[in-house]
């Protein structure tokens, strides 16, 4: 198995009880995991398509990470960008995942909960195929592509200059996020995947970067990150931000959960709210110094407004 970009589509049935697939045109890969991920992705709490039926997929790029056809109990690694067509009244114009599924030929106790499914064709067939970032020996892969910048497929692994990653960390996802995935290395190092992705700087490896480039240290300055191309051309070369590495800070809590236990156990909040602003304006003052900054006349406030009330509901 290669890495491949070249855009395959398949389509399957809406209907959740009917596992067979009916595939319109796209390649072996494709077509072996159209059927489980049909059935898997709707599932995911950072899937934004819930509540209309699942149409079809279209694989954008395919990249091996390690093997999925290597002998023995050896688990291979493979990274996806899919796009989801999803069927109603008004269809979408289809969202893009990033995917990265563990393959092994049989699947250990510990990580049943992560199965994705069992393709019953293709290259894939009869292996199990189950989300990577649960299994600590795939998610230590990604972390060694980060200490080694440089091209693979269609990924492009990069790191700050002077950044110490040490090797050989644990790795230990985190659940309950609702839009991205983390893996904490060790307790120095967390990953973030940006699960839904598009075109375009992630405002969480630009903004870190810039403000560590005005000498900003409120924000932990990102360590390494990974990108790709826009596959099919519809992105106008911008990159698409797939993940960061920053600095861990174990037991950190935000300044909401701050506020809340303080008022819970009665003490006075006023020196912690104030030390918070001071944090919050060298952040933006930070900011406006180093990034381009424009004033909203009332039109686009307005307009600006509405976008947000639109997104809320």
């Amino acid at each position: 198995m290669s890495e491949s970009s070249s855009p395959r589509a398949a389509s399957f049935p809406s209907s959740p009880g009917d596992p067979r697939v009916d595939v319109t045109q796209g390649g072996a890969l494709l077509r072996s995991l159209t059927g489980p991920l049909a059935r898997w992705l709707p599932r995911q709490r950072w899937f934004a398509g819930k509540g209309r039926p699942l149409a079809g997929l279209t694989l954008l790029s395919a990249t091996e990470l390690l093997p999925c056809d290597a002998p023995g109990y050896a688990p291979g690694l493979l990274h996806l960008l899919v796009r989801t067509r999803q069927s109603g009244p008004a269809p979408a114009a289809g969202d893009c995942y990033q995917l990265l599924l563990g393959v092994r030929a049989a699947l250990p106790p510990d990580l049943m909960p992560a199965l994705v499914g069992r393709p019953s064709e293709g290259p894939l067939r009869d292996r199990a195929v189950y989300e990577a970032l649960y299994d600590p020996r795939l998610a230590a892969v990604l972390l060694e592509r980060l200490r080694a910048p440089g091209r693979l497929g269609a990924l492009r692994f990069d790191r700050a200059p002077g950044a110490e990653i040490p090797r050989g960390l644990t790795a230990r996802a985190l659940s309950g996020e609702q839009t991205n995935s983390s893996v904490v290395y060790g307790e120095t190092h967390i990953l973030k995947l940006f699960r839904r992705v598009s075109p375009g700087l992630h405002p969480d490896l630009e903004l870190p970067r810039a403000l560590a480039e005005a000498g900003c240290t409120r924000v932990p300055a990102p360590c390494a990150w990974f990108e790709a191309s826009w596959p099919d051309g519809d992105g106008g070369g911008e990159p698409l931000t797939l993940g960061v590495l920053q600095p861990y800070l174990a037991g950190s809590s935000d300044g909401w959960q701050l506020a809340l236990h303080s008022l819970g156990s009665r003490a006075d909040f006023s020196a912690a709210a104030h030390a918070l602003g001071r944090a919050m304006a060298e952040v933006h003052t930070a900011l406006a110094q180093t990034l381009p900054t424009s004033v909203l006349d009332r039109g686009q406030l307005e307009q600006t407004a509405t976008a947000m009330h639109d997104r809320l509901a």
